[in-house]
């Protein structure tokens, strides 16, 4: 399993967002700091704050503000607001999906290693996340 480009730079924007608590952040500075393209880094806002990670506020002195407690905010819940469940094979999200899963070893397999990433993911803090920079 790979995270994809647009996961990285949201657990980058909101780990950012953390570490800067109650203050508006305009995207041009997280873009720079986090080194995420502008664009790129908008359209991930927008689902974080559809999940309500985030919030937006628009405008000449807009940008963006953490609307949770990062010590309660899980890098899972981050994780999943951008790629969906996490699911290693179809089968585990969807086990009508195969005929076999019901009777399938690797199947086990799968389901084990999805939940092991997701409680130690679920274990994370965002506070817990800070960069070097």
């Amino acid at each position: 399993m790979r995270i994809s480009r647009a996961t990285d730079y949201g657990v980058r924007l909101v780990v950012y967002l953390a570490e800067n608590p109650k203050r508006i952040i305009p995207r041009t500075e997280i873009a720079r700091e986090m080194d995420i393209p502008g664009e790129f880094l908008a359209k991930i806002a927008q689902n974080l704050a559809k999940a309500g990670i985030i919030e937006i506020k628009q405008g000449r002195a807009g940008g963006y503000l953490l609307r949770r407690d990062p010590s309660e905010l899980s890098l899972l819940e981050v994780v999943e607001a951008l790629e969906g469940e996490i699911c290693l094979n179809v089968c585990v999200g969807k086990p009508e999906a195969c005929h076999l899963s019901k009777n399938c070893k690797v199947h086990l397999v799968w389901e084990a290693a999805r939940d092991g990433l997701r409680k130690l993911l679920k274990g994370i803090p965002i506070a817990n996340l800070k960069f070097s920079l």
